[in-house]
């Protein structure tokens, strides 16, 4: 049961993860695009689909975990340094993409459908997004790495 497990929270990671990462990454180049154009309609269309697979992967995304605790407590490695140091990054992860990216990208949406409206905030800046993304990235693949390498391990999967 623990490979079927390991599997599933395998395919859900790259399945629902990757896509996230890509999409979430092309969206500040797409952005710039928008913001530089003079007529940027193929360019918000690409934007929406963007940000569209950044939200539903997101919520796909929820398996990754799930799976993932399912195949730890199978293997008996609850306590383990690793898959807490692991947990606590993939928490931050999802803390920066549903309460950085994903909002970030929603203003960036509204601002390119239309003309600018008077606002408090400071203006959109694409550099910003994809510093955020980039800390999305980053807390994925320390996870990856730790998942691989769970140093102090002693199992044998």
């Amino acid at each position: 049961m623990t490979k079927v497990l390991l599997s599933l929270h395998v395919l859900a990671a790259i399945i629902a993860v990757g896509p996230v990462t890509v999409a979430a990454s092309m969206f500040p180049a797409t952005l710039r695009r928008v913001l530089g154009d003079a007529d940027p309609g193929d360019a918000r269309t690409t934007l929406r689909t963007l940000h569209r697979i950044c939200r539903v992967y997101a919520g796909i995304g929820v398996a990754v975990p799930l799976f993932g605790l399912a195949t730890a407590s199978s293997l008996g490695v609850l306590g383990d340094a690793w898959l807490i140091a692991s947990i606590l990054l993939t928490a931050a992860a999802a803390g920066v993409l549903a309460l950085l990216v994903l909002p970030t990208q929603e203003r960036a949406l509204a601002e390119a459908a239309g003309p600018p409206a008077p606002s408090a905030q400071a203006p959109l800046l694409p550099g910003r997004l994809a510093i955020l993304t980039g800390v999305f990235n980053l807390l994925w693949a320390t996870v990856t790495v730790l998942m691989i390498i769970r140093p102090g391990s002693t199992t044998g999967v």
